[in-house]
């Protein structure tokens, strides 16, 4: 395997080599690697400095804004008070000047006093304290040598961290023994309130399992405790449960524990030496080891150390068995010590039935559950059609899905969180109002991936509230000097990237007065109408780029084409009438595209929302909003049921693009064009030309690609039926008589198009 080069962002500082507690589930001291006999007991501040500086250049040649130090040992504590402050003040003096650097301990708290803590508030030091419950769960493991009990003295440091300097307590590290109570554990941890909580499993291997009872002896465990934690309405944070959460609908892992991200952790013991990640200890004697010391060696060749690589390789460095397994988006393989089995880790994480029922039972236990499409409606909608029943069976699961990920998002945000949770509570059903808006879940799932700001939780919690008609005082985000609601307006040529609003009796007003106000403006046509969304920063998620805000003559343009197109879909397309009157929800303008070129957009996650330039006419307007929202449809089935086997990554010959597509893009294609054939062989009746020729092409090119899916043995037994319902609409249509010349173009066109394809490099 070859070495990885992904930036290094996370640093372990091994600062103390032995430990005043006897822990006998410890993987330092009661595991296969005993290197830390040989190492120094305390670390010098030569090491310090040579470490600070190595990462100061690391962080100077990969321009990182940001890396995380963790002060650990041992017990870190063991250096007392006068060298951690010698080591925290050279940290930062070493490496503030390339990036932003976060300090933080883990200890396990027996030493803790003002003293420390007078340390840690000089330097903002993060304190994560490892605590296994109430006193008997700890007492099993978290003894001194001679067997007295070490609870009394960490629940006293807690009571001290949180009186003096709560804001420092980052939480509490809980190791599981499944033989402790597993609520009386849970209740134990949330009476200390502490800010988050994380539940480790303990190390193990293959070769030397964890004691368990059952196959799922762990996940039955925690089942138990995310079940309690759900129904007291998630009074604190649990990481474990956050990241199955994120994970579950594409969002990043909290825990190195599980989830697909590469691991940028690397350990420097007390004498300089890099290690891999030191839970790797368990595995085999020396399994940590890099040969590379802070002396000799940059960050840049750690990187690329094959240990490092080995976790920073996703889901293709996985085991076959893991790849293949339906919750591997969350278990990620589980931790990579986890998986050793003779002499090799491409193994499932030792833990894998616990992992696989744990994830499942979440996902199942949250208001995310799987909601089962009726057969009728799945068939309905896969003929091309479906109307509002079939809609609203699609509009269950996306609300499902935007609650979880607003709740995904919540910790990161909690003035936000807090104010919708108390909004939500006193106007039942107005906050899915909001959420509703097709941008909510573009936003939420760019925020869970590092790509958006949790801020925007208050423009949603202040949306509600003037939905409401309650007040609101609050710090709201503002993109490109607007200050967006969605579903309620904007206040434009707002400074900064946040203010201060007011929300009162459905108005909202900056604390300064600045801002002028954007209400959202609707198309209409007869009684029907649809948000025309050309403010929502999020909104530019779509494959052309969106439209600035239209000026009163390009909104007057556009209500025409919307009136003209919205009467000849009523008039002369009925079968797609009642879908997209209960479906499509707004319309994004974008920007105008070469001359005489039609183009319009869905975005994957942005349900009811499609986007198109302006066209000519409101006849081809009616075209790309009947053909766009069969991607808003197909988006939202793929959202509940699986109609093909994800893992295979073939291309496969569209026959109406240059560039072969993988299997999702042929099959959204395909279904999109049942429309697009439909309209053209109704419009040929009343504008033959181009009709026929247009209907001509779309059901011969649509027919074949059915034709490709149905034979890629990639669909699954749901798919092959939906696929032979989509061939079951179209069938008919290649008898229906075209004039021969007609035809003949169509035949003589696709073949020039699939020459073209096949003599591509």
């Amino acid at each position: 395997m070859t070495g990885s080069r992904l930036a290094l962002r996370q640093f372990v500082l091994k600062v103390h080599s032995r430990c005043d507690l006897a822990c006998d589930h410890c993987y330092v001291y009661e595991h296969a690697d005993q290197s830390w006999r040989n190492r120094p007991k305390v670390v010098s501040l030569d090491t310090i400095t040579q470490i600070a500086e190595r990462i100061a250049e690391h962080a100077r040649s990969r321009n990182l804004s940001e890396v995380s130090v963790i002060l650990h040992g041992g017990e870190p504590l063991l250096a007392g008070p006068e060298r951690l402050d010698q080591i925290a003040t050279t940290l930062r003096e070493r490496i503030d000047g390339e990036t932003e650097v976060q300090l933080k301990i883990h200890t396990n708290a027996v030493l803790l006093s003002k003293r420390y803590l007078q340390v840690f508030e000089k330097h903002s030091v993060q304190i994560g304290i490892s605590l296994d419950g109430d006193q008997e769960a700890n007492d099993r493991h978290r003894l001194y040598a001679d067997g007295r009990s070490s609870y009394e003295k960490v629940v006293r440091s807690i009571e001290l961290l949180q009186r003096e300097s709560p804001h420092l307590f980052s939480g509490i590290l809980c190791t599981i023994d499944t033989l402790n109570d597993p609520i009386r554990v849970y209740e134990a941890l949330c009476h200390l309130s502490p800010p988050k909580v994380d539940f480790l499993l303990p190390h193990a291997t293959w070769d030397e399992p964890p004691p368990r009872r059952s196959e799922t002896d762990y996940a039955d465990w925690l089942g138990r405790i995310y079940d309690r934690w759900e129904s007291d309405g998630r009074p604190i944070r649990i990481r474990l449960f956050e990241s199955i959460l994120r994970t579950s609908y594409g969002g990043s892992s909290l825990s190195e524990a599980i989830g697909l991200e590469p691991s940028t952790l690397v350990v420097v013991d007390t004498d300089g030496s890099y290690e891999q990640v030191d839970s790797l200890k368990v595995a085999f004697d020396g399994a940590a080891a890099t040969g590379f010391d802070v002396f000799g060696n940059s960050l840049d060749e750690v990187a690329a150390h094959p240990g490092i690589g080995a976790r920073q390789t996703g889901i293709a460095g996985l085991a076959d068995q893991c790849r293949s397994c339906p919750v591997v988006s969350s278990c990620g393989g589980g931790l990579y010590p986890h998986r050793y089995r003779d002499n090799s880790f491409d193994n499932p994480s030792v833990y894998c039935m616990d992992l696989f029922k744990l994830i499942s039972h979440v996902r199942e236990a949250t208001t995310m559950q799987a909601h089962h499409l009726p057969v009728k409606a799945l068939e309905l909608l896969a003929s091309g059609y479906g109307g509002a029943a079939e809609i609203d069976a699609l509009a269950g699961p996306q609300m499902s899905i935007r609650r979880v990920l607003m709740t995904a998002v919540g910790p990161s945000e909690p003035e936000g969180f807090d104010a919708l949770a108390d909004l939500d509570d006193s106007f039942p059903g107005l906050a899915d109002a909001v959420f509703a808006h097709p941008y909510v879940r573009v936003w939420a799932i760019d925020c869970l991936q590092g790509k958006a700001s949790p801020r925007y939780l208050r423009n949603i919690a202040a949306a509600v509230a003037c939905r409401a008609g309650t007040s609101l005082k609050i710090r709201a985000e503002v993109s490109d000097g607007v200050m967006y609601l969605p579903t309620v307006g904007a206040l434009a040529n707002v400074s900064g990237d946040h203010v201060g609003i007011v929300v009162e009796g459905g108005q909202v007003t900056t604390l300064d007065g600045e801002g002028e106000w954007w209400p959202v403006r609707r198309l209409t046509s007869g009684e029907h109408s649809v948000v025309l969304e050309d403010a929502d920063p999020y909104r530019h998620c779509h494959q052309w780029p969106a439209s600035r805000r239209l000026d009163r003559d390009e909104l007057a343009d556009w209500q025409q084409a919307f009136d003209g197109a919205w009467k000849l879909i009523e008039r002369d397309y009925p079968d797609y009438l009642p879908g997209l009157r209960d479906g499509l929800s707004t319309l994004v303008p974008l920007m105008p595209a070469e001359a005489g070129r039609d183009v319009s957009s869905t975005a994957r996650h942005a349900f009811g929302a499609v986007a198109a330039a302006l066209p000519s006419d409101a006849a081809t307007l009616a075209l790309l909003i009947i053909h766009e929202f069969q991607h808003v449809k197909l988006g939202a089935i793929l959202d509940v049921v699986d109609l093909y086997e994800e893992k295979d990554e073939r291309l496969f010959y569209a026959p109406w693009r240059p560039d072969p597509r993988p299997l999702e893009g042929l099959l959204q294609g395909t279904y999109a064009h049942i429309a697009v054939a439909d309209y053209w062989r109704r419009r040929r009746h009343v504008e033959p030309d181009p009709a026929r020729h247009e209907f001509a092409r779309w059901r011969a090119q649509t027919a074949e690609a059915i034709e490709t899916l149905a034979n890629s043995g990639a669909l699954t037994d749901l798919g092959g039926d939906f696929v032979a319902r989509m061939r079951t609409t179209i069938a008919p249509w290649l008898t229906e008589p075209l004039p021969e010349d007609v035809l003949e173009l169509a035949r003589a066109s696709a073949a020039a198009h699939h020459r073209a394809f096949q003599s591509q490099p």
